[in-house]
């Protein structure tokens, strides 16, 4: 496992080994994810190791990988899933399925049938319930083991309002209805917690917002008894520096505020970091096919797309970016695009960037969180191949698709 000492509590792009990188694209083609595993050990034990005397599990679904969920339970970690696939997966990765904890938001019925048949098989398996209704489709499955009890804080926090979890009537029982569906748990299941999520993406200068989430859910857990729950769980979010100029999220000071937000309590905390465990491990090698001097913009094509990162449409999210091929050339404002037929399939607008020219690898950063995940086969266009470093090898971790993969379905 790297050293934390020689591990930066944030990699930037100029960090990778630019002609390793450029060999990889070279060998495996591009599009090509790559995801550095010792990197995504070190950044669970550094996050493990700002909560000491905490429960740290990794949030899933930032990347849901076997390769990615082998080296988190390499590094100690235990593992937080929001859908029956994510469970199966981190179950076939080497999970023990009684330390999973299955976080259920308007779960399909089969989902709800998965989980119970697997809580019948691991006892220790914690269901985390957000509405009333989940529980009483648990209970017709005669479902009556260990429950977790999503609040909704009311307060949502994060980098983009779709992901700002905490006021979004969608997740978890509102606030004050959270004493009475405690008493319900109690009567008819095994009440072992408390759960919320405020949001996604919090750098160090909006953590007071995110506390204020956190320090409701310390205060509901007294006001239902923290003695006779095993722990309180306030969630992830905890974000990593997507552009050159933020600084990295201030563990200490994380760590500080948030005991102090939560309070005393009997019960063990529990955290999920996800973004902040994947995000700057992972990485998109794309190559440049297309330069075009138009008159407002010098636009740069490229062959990864929307189909293989979606961010930048789906959030208007920032990746910075490198040209791997030539980074010392003299910088030009460039748009950056991929072959799909959407304007919206743009990573960059007038981003100085090492002049590309045609064959030119581009690096595409903080792609290791809710990259591949969210990767489709849009114009059918085959999914990328993910190749994985590790000890100072890489290897294929999920081949590239064929088109074949794509119509495999079609009948």
């Amino acid at each position: 496992m790297t050293d934390l000492e020689e591990s930066p509590a944030v990699r930037r792009l100029d960090d990778w080994n630019l002609p390793r990188l450029e060999s990889l694209a070279e060998e495996y083609d591009t599009p090509l994810y790559v995801i550095d595993l010792d990197r995504v050990k070190a950044n669970y034990t550094r996050f493990a190791a700002a909560f000491p005397d905490a429960e740290v599990m990794y949030a899933a679904k930032a990347h849901t990988g076997k390769a990615v969920l082998e080296a988190v339970l390499e590094a100690g970690g235990e593992i937080e899933c929001a859908a029956w696939g994510e469970l199966q997966r981190s179950i076939d990765a080497g999970a023990d399925p009684n330390e999973l904890q299955y976080t259920a938001v308007n779960p399909p019925d089969h989902d709800l049938d998965y989980a119970v048949d697997l809580a019948d098989e691991a006892p220790g398996l914690t269901i985390t319930i957000g509405a009333t209704d989940t529980l009483d489709r648990l209970a017709e499955r005669g479902y009556d083991g260990r429950i977790a009890i999503r609040i909704n804080p009311g307060i949502g926090t994060g980098h983009h309002e779709k992901v700002a979890t905490g006021a979004d009537a969608k997740f978890g029982i509102p606030y004050e209805q959270v004493p009475e569906v405690a008493d319900r748990v109690r009567e008819e299941f095994d009440l072992v917690g408390l759960h919320a999520h405020a949001g996604s993406g919090v750098l160090t200068d909006g953590l007071e917002e995110h506390c204020r989430a956190i320090e409701r859910v310390g205060e509901m857990a007294r006001r239902v008894g923290d003695a006779d729950l095993e722990f309180v769980d306030v969630g992830g979010g905890y974000g990593v520096p997507y552009r050159e100029d933020e600084a990295p999220l201030d563990l200490e000071k994380t760590s500080e505020m948030v005991r102090e937000a939560v309070g005393d309590l009997e019960a063990t905390l529990k955290l999920e970091p996800g973004r902040y465990v994947v995000a700057d491990a992972g990485l998109i090698l794309t190559e440049v096919n297309t330069i075009k001097e138009a008159p407002d913009a010098t636009v740069v094509g490229v062959d990864a797309s929307l189909a293989t990162l979606i961010r930048p449409a789906m959030f208007g999210s920032y990746h910075p970016m490198l040209n791997v091929t030539a980074p010392d050339r003299e910088s030009i404002e460039a748009t950056v695009g991929g072959p799909v037929c959407t304007s919206a399939d743009v990573f960059a607008h007038d981003r100085p960037l090492a002049r590309p020219e045609r064959c030119d690898i581009v690096a595409i950063g903080n792609a290791g969180s809710y990259g591949y995940e969210l990767a489709s086969q849009f114009h059918s266009q085959p999914r990328p191949a993910e190749v994985a470093l590790e000890d100072g090898e890489d290897r294929v971790v999920r081949r590239r698709e064929t088109l074949e993969d794509v119509t495999r379905v079609e009948q």
